[in-house]
């Protein structure tokens, strides 16, 4: 079967601008009636586009317009790389590989085309445009009215003349483009959508792409087996960071928002179709909402924890699970430290009693944090920050961990929490989600800290017994809580909130905010968006935290396999065995394993039997097999 020969135009489809509106900004910049002018100029490009004007016309008198110099146009050739298309960006390898079946064919200036067309790697001679014409001072007088390109219907004309052998694809987004098709000159027209939308265009051709990973897929030259990027859907619930969306759709995904959290029957309907589900903290990821999620891929918490969603269940279900673990540990670290010296001042209840028009003025039980001592329960990025932090404040600062940590600064650590506990002047705690931490803290704990000492929780609700703090704090013995999360929260702001804790003497209590700084949140934002574009499109798990991490390269010039399987004997065998029988020549491999789960990542030449792709996905213990090109 003959490869198609592809002829894309040029503005709005190779690049995000129409070149003549893009010259309008930059020589009419000092223009007194430079707004009327820009106004004419996009409504003549408009119109050509939408075949209301006939193009040689609309060209003249938008030249006219302009009034350009060679000055103006080398301005724009200068930056016209940065305005390509997202999509065309994505699509480099393409280009590459295809060039000498890849024409651009544009009523545009072969001046501005050419520097893209080189980076894309299409022969100057496949560059179809108009060429500028200039007098002694370099202005622009008009174009080479012999070329076809000048006038209406050109393009039709052009494509003849080349003598193309195998099917003509033309991707384009105005009525010149659709000319092509309507003058017989193409065998398929796409009208392409990424950058504008002509409904009349559309109207004619035969399929419309939203962008060029829907044309390749449609035409079969990305690979069988690869899926455009514009149709994987992803859904992030709980008011995820803009910053998430717009890298995520930059990368050219679908990306649907909601602001509050799902109960597990409103999620199980709304995950039908989704590849890709991003959270917080509020939604559950439980193992009956997986069974339902027909084309789940991944799922981003974009938070600290993971103990919402079922690990293991994901895992069986080839899920990978990504979180950021580092990117709010600042903002709860400068709380943390807000909050203690806020309890140390008793300033909460001072401002309160304020607020009521009483002034008391006092210095009792007023303390400094210099000199007293911090008591970290759980020494992990948080806990040894806020160590730093503290000790820089002047405090003494003693941990405690389970597993072996290194002591930073003068941070001693304690054998025992119950030692720790005794000590302490402040005891902060920031241990992690996992079940085996459910109520680290009770009476019992509660009664070995020392009189009148201070407690912090900004870790997780259901390592404390709330109950038995607020008796506690009550009696006196704690002189003073901040607490930030909590056994029972609210799914959305609109829902009420109870705790025992209400009402207390110096107690500070918060929506769970520790991490809710603008930066946090922008910071979780990009590091987990990318976490789930290095999975998408490398097979990339680093940071994964149900499967094998493994850290790969960009897939370059071959075929990516990625194959999830149960940790079974065989599995890399029966693999391989399968490849070898298909002729498929590996350029490289790799295996990670878990007492779960294999991932083996087999990187291929371009030429394969599309059949052993069905055998790799029924090979015994296969839990999920995907390929990327």
């Amino acid at each position: 079967m003959t490869s198609p020969v592809f002829i894309f135009d040029f503005d709005s489809t190779l690049v995000r601008i129409e070149t003549l509106e893009a010259l309008a900004d930059i020589a009419l910049s000092d223009a007194p009636d430079a707004a009327a002018r820009k106004a004419e100029i996009a409504a003549l490009t408009d119109q050509a586009m939408s075949g209301q004007v006939d193009f040689g016309t609309a060209l003249r008198r938008r030249l006219d317009l302009l009034a350009l110099t060679r000055g103006h146009v080398e301005t724009l050739t200068d930056r016209i790389l940065d305005e390509a298309g997202a999509s065309i960006r994505r699509n480099v390898d393409f280009f590459e590989r295809h060039a000498e079946r890849v024409y651009i064919l544009s009523g545009g200036f072969r001046e501005v085309i050419a520097p893209l067309a080189a980076r894309l790697g299409i022969a100057a001679d496949h560059v179809l445009a108009n060429d500028l014409i200039y007098d002694a001072e370099g202005r622009v007088t008009g174009v080479d009215d012999a070329n076809p390109l000048s006038r209406d219907n050109g393009k039709p004309e052009v494509i003849k003349a080349l003598n193309l052998t195998g099917p003509v694809v033309m991707v384009g987004d105005g009525w010149t483009d659709a000319e092509v098709k309507l003058a017989g000159a193409a065998d398929r027209f796409y009208a392409f959508t990424e950058v504008v939308s002509r409904p009349k265009v559309i109207e004619v051709a035969d399929a419309t792409a939203a962008s060029l990973d829907e044309v390749l897929f449609a035409e079969g030259v990305s690979g069988r087996w690869s899926y455009p990027r514009n149709r994987i859907k992803m859904l992030l619930l709980e008011n995820i960071h803009p910053a998430a969306v717009e890298r995520l759709e930059e990368a050219g995904y679908s990306v649907e928002t909601m602001k509050g959290a799902l109960d597990e029957d409103d999620l199980i309907e709304a995950i039908k179709g989704v590849h890709v589900l991003g959270i917080r903290s509020k939604t559950n990821v439980s193992k009956r909402v997986l069974e339902h999620a027909d084309r789940l891929l991944a799922v981003a918490a974009f938070c600290i924890g993971t103990n919402q969603i079922d690990l293991e269940a994901a895992a069986e279900h080839g899920v990978a699970v990504f979180n950021a673990p580092y990117s709010n540990t600042r903002s709860v670290v400068e709380l943390a430290i807000g909050l203690t010296i806020v309890l140390m001042r008793d300033v909460a209840d001072k401002s309160a009693a304020m607020h009521q028009g009483q002034w008391n003025k006092s210095a009792t039980g007023s303390r400094e944090l210099r000199g007293k001592t911090l008591g970290i329960v759980g020494y992990g990025a948080i806990g040894s920050q806020l160590s730093v932090l503290a000790e820089n404040l002047g405090m003494r600062v003693i941990f405690h961990d389970l597993s072996e940590r290194l002591a930073l600064g003068n941070a001693r650590r304690m054998r025992s929490l119950d030692a720790l506990l005794a000590e302490a002047d402040v005891v902060s705690l920031h241990v992690d989600g996992r079940k085996d931490n459910t109520l680290i803290i009770g009476a019992a704990q509660l009664a070995k800290m020392k009189p009148g000492a201070l407690f912090l929780n900004l870790s997780r609700g259901h390592v404390v017994d709330v109950d038995a703090l607020a008796e506690a704090l009550q009696s006196g013995r704690i002189a003073g809580a901040a607490v930030d999360v909590f056994p029972e929260e609210p799914r959305t702001n609109a829902d009420p909130f109870a705790s025992p804790l209400q009402g207390l003497k110096n107690v500070i209590l918060s929506p769970h905010i520790g991490g809710s700084t603008e930066e946090a949140q922008e910071a979780i934002a990009e590091f987990a968006a990318e976490r789930l574009l290095g999975y998408l499109n490398r097979g990339d798990t680093t940071f994964c935290v149900n499967l094998p991490n493994v850290q790969l390269a960009e897939v370059s010039r071959a075929h990516r396999l990625l194959h999830i399987h149960r940790n079974q004997p065989g599995v890399l065998a029966e693999l391989n065995r399968a490849l070898s029988s298909a002729g498929l020549n590996i350029l490289g491999q790799h295996l990670k394993t878990d007492e779960r789960t294999g991932y083996v990542i087999t990187d291929v030449d371009r030429d394969y039997d599309p059949e052993v792709l069905k055998v790799l996905r029924d090979l015994p213990g296969t839990v999920r097999f995907r390929m990327l090109h």
